[in-house]
Order: structure tokens, then sequence, then C-alpha cells
């Protein structure tokens, strides 16, 4: 009896890590994010000061995504190689320190500013290129699926929250003291954080904080516990390697899903590039005013995003079905997402956050990307397979900047660069209920 009593006890006090784990990654991500958005609330002042034109300001938009995507690959591969703690502590630390140099380019002059600036972009986008392969990878590692959705919807919905957050800060930083303190104050704050993740990151099997129940409950459920202990095994030529990518880019379903988050990351490209340079050229508003408003669509995308991950989660376990449980979601927010073009007929301010608000509310919804990463992606090659994801992903942040930029620059107005984000969003569905099919993990052939 008393054996039966403890076997209870020790089923009833599973330990629950993994929510640390998943608080982690929501904080860096929030960082990853607050220094991708350091320049659109700096850059009205800044861009005033150096004399840039909107054609200059979208290049200077896109510099990191550049780099990002030109990362993504290698970036998967050191995950893959190293494992996700090592690879990612490095990462934080080497982009914060790159965001912490921008707040010192006015040391150049003219042309110079502007090289400065493109360059250390570029080196912020490169360092920060593994970060979400490897979000994806720590996930796929510590959650079953049936709690997957919800863990990715957290760390996701963190580019809301990082806006709600940092948006004000960085706002009233640069209003009050000049916007070199924006830069200063992300690099500082993000190299404390990365000696923080060396602390708390840990692989599952290896965690003090884990108990053999939650290991148990975990890998019942899916979860790739032994990821980065497996990684030794054999080595893989670069020949095979190359084998199990062209696996990847010739999958319909992997296509679609490609196609589908280079769509939904057209609208996170406008939102932390154009949104609150529009907001103070399109609406008049005072930097310190656009930096407070950005924040109430970003509220509306965070709240969407945890939602999302719920909502995906509970029809996973209602249904048992994949491709309900994580195409419900993406369809029915980038539906509702498609609202924001309705700001190109509104004058009232109020009703241009509201309908902005309702269409990151939706896009939250809908940005389920890396779930259906974490449910596909073959488990030899996570890390790859995220970063290719990414890189299909972000080429949106190469083009939607420059192509905003062109836009405006032509039509001298927003109201078309609000109708480009909307037919990608638009596309998005398209892709998801056209081109996907079956959601299902991909088992990689052998190179014969």
């Amino acid at each position: 009896m008393n054996s039966v009593s403890q076997a209870a006890s020790a089923v009833q006090k599973r330990t629950n890590a993994r929510y640390w784990i998943v608080v982690m990654l929501f904080i860096v991500t929030s960082f990853n994010y607050g220094d991708r958005a350091t320049l659109s609330i700096a850059g009205s002042t800044m861009a005033k000061e150096i004399g840039l034109d909107p054609v200059g300001m979208g290049y200077i938009f896109s510099a990191f995504s550049w780099a990002y995507v030109i990362g993504q690959i290698p970036g998967g591969w050191l995950l893959d190689r190293f494992g996700s703690k090592r690879v990612y502590f490095w990462s934080i630390f080497i982009w914060s320190l790159f965001t912490l140099l921008q707040g010192f380019v006015d040391i150049f002059s003219g042309f110079g500013i502007i090289v400065a600036l493109f360059a250390l972009r570029f080196l912020v986008g490169l360092a920060e290129a593994p970060s979400f392969p490897g979000n994806s990878r720590i996930v796929a590692a510590w959650f079953p699926a049936q709690e997957r959705g919800t863990a990715v919807a957290i760390f996701n919905s963190a580019q809301y929250f990082a806006t709600v957050i940092f948006a004000p800060i960085m706002g009233w930083l640069t209003s009050e003291v000049g916007w070199a303190h924006v830069f200063w104050f992300m690099g500082g704050l993000g190299i404390i954080l990365s000696f923080i993740w060396l602390k708390v990151i840990h692989d599952p099997t290896d965690h003090p904080g884990v108990n053999k129940a939650e290991l148990e409950y975990m890998e019942q459920g899916g979860a790739l516990i032994n990821m980065d202990r497996k990684k030794e095994e054999h080595k893989v030529s670069w020949n095979e390697k190359m084998f199990q990518i062209k696996q990847l880019v010739t999958s319909r379903m992997m296509l679609g899903i490609y196609l589908g988050q280079y769509c939904i990351n057209a609208m996170t490209y406008f939102f932390i590039t154009w949104f609150p340079v529009y907001l103070v050229q399109a609406r008049g508003m005072s930097i310190l005013k656009a930096g407070i408003i950005a924040s109430v669509p970003a509220i509306c995308g965070f709240l969407g995003g945890v939602l999302g991950g719920i909502i995906s989660d509970w029809l996973m376990r209602k249904t048992g079905s994949l491709n309900i449980a994580r195409k419900t979601p993406i369809v029915l927010g980038m539906l509702l997402s498609i609202s924001m073009v309705i700001c190109n007929y509104v004058d009232t301010e109020w009703v241009v956050v509201f309908f902005m608000a309702t269409a990151f509310f939706g896009k939250g919804i809908g940005a389920l990307g890396w779930a259906v990463m974490a449910d596909t992606a073959p488990k030899e090659i996570s890390g790859l397979s995220g970063g290719l994801f990414n890189m299909f992903g972000n080429a949106s942040g190469i083009i939607t900047p420059i192509a905003i930029g062109y836009i405006i620059a032509t039509t001298g107005s927003y109201n078309g660069a609000l109708i480009y984000v909307g037919i990608h969003a638009f596309v998005a569905v398209l892709s998801y209920l056209v081109l996907v099919g079956d959601i299902k993990r991909i088992k990689l052939k052998v190179k014969a």
C-alpha cells in the first residue's frame, strides 16, 4: 500500500520545468524584437538628422533582413551541430553588442553614418539568425504535441509584447535624451540577458529541475527530449545534407508553409519598420505619442498570439487533427488582419487605431507558423529545417520595407502600403487552404 501511495505521489508531483523554459524563450524573444524595432522608433528623428529619404530608410530597414535570411541555413546547421544552449548564448551576446554600437554611428558624418548603420543592422541580423530555429528546436525538445501550439504562441507573441514594453520607453528616450540612448539601453540589457540564459537553459535530460514523470510525459506526447544527445552518432556528409534540404524544398506541404510564412511576415515587418513612421508622417502624431499608440495594436497582437496557441491546442485535444488545429486559427486570423486596409478610408485617429489593433489581433491568432514547423521538421535536421523556413519567411523582411518605401515615394501616400500588406494576408490564407495539404512530420529518405 505504501509503495502504491508513493507511486501515486510521484505521478501527482510531476515537475513543470518546461514552463520556465518557455518563459525564458519569451523574454529572449522580446529583446530580439525590441532590438529589431529600435530603428523604427528612433527612425524619424535619425532620418531628419542624417537626411534619409523614404527609399533610403527602406534600405536601412531591410539591412537586418538581408543578413537574417543569409544566416538562416548556417545558423540552423550550427544549432544541429553544437546544440541550442551554446549557439543561442553567442547569438544573444553578439546581437546585443551590435545593437549597442548603433548608438555611436554619429561619430561618422554624411554617407559614412548610413554605411555604418547599414553594416551594424546587417550584423545584428546575422547574429539573430539562429534565434527562431533555436526556439523551435527547444519547443520540439521540451513540449508534447498537445502543448506545442501554446508554447510556440507564447514565444511568438513576444514580438508584440516587445512593442508594448519597449516602444514607449524607446519613444521617451528618443524625445527626452536622444536616439542614441535607445541603442545603448537595449544593447546593454541584452548582454546581461545572455549570461542569464546560460544559467537557465538546459537540455531536458540534463535539467536539474526535471523529474522522471515530466520527462516521460513529454516523450510520450512526442517531445524530442534527446535531440542534442544524438548529434554525434554519425557525421552527415555535405552531399547528404544537400539531399535532405532538397527533400524539404520539393515538398508541396513545405512550400505552402514557406509561402504562408513569407506572407504573414509582410505584416510583421510593416509593423516593426514602417508602422511608427506611418503614425508620425501620415497621421501627424509626435514621436512620443506614436511610441505609445504603437503599443495598442501590439497589445492586441500579443493577446491574439496567445489566444491562437490556446485555440490551436484545444482543437488538437478535441479533434486529434493537426490540420484542423493549426489551419483554423491561421485562416481566420489572416482574414481578420485584412481589416487594416479600412484605415485608408477613415480619418478619425481612434478608428485608425481600432482597425490596426483588429488587424494585429488577427495576425496574432494566425501566427502559428512555428508550431507547424515544430510539427513537421524532421528530427535529424530540426535546426536546419527551422532555418530554411525562417529564411523563406524573412525574405519578406528584405522585400516589404523596400517595396513600401518605393510605394510611398512614388504615390506620396501610405494607402498602397496597407493594400500591399492586406494582399499578403489573403495569399497566406490561400497557401494554407490550397497548397499545404496534410500537416505531418517529414520522414527523410537516405541517399542511396
